[in-house]
């Protein structure tokens, strides 16, 4: 079985230096990379808000 190859784009972003410091500490606690916690984050608001993918597929067996 291939795995899906996921599209992604380069984006810069200012953040706050504490904020930084706090995400970089949660994303250790659950042994995450700063940029992964950030997407995990993100992708989490976009699917309480309803605007996330619904059915993201992790595996070829489901397409």
């Amino acid at each position: 079985m291939e795995k899906e190859k996921v599209k992604t784009k380069t984006f810069v972003l200012r953040i706050d230096s504490e904020i930084m410091d706090a995400i970089e500490k949660w994303a250790a606690d659950e042994f995450r990379s700063a940029n992964g916690q950030i997407l995990y984050l993100l992708d989490q608001a976009l699917k309480k808000s309803g605007r996330g993918k619904k059915n993201r597929v992790k595996d070829s067996s489901k397409m």
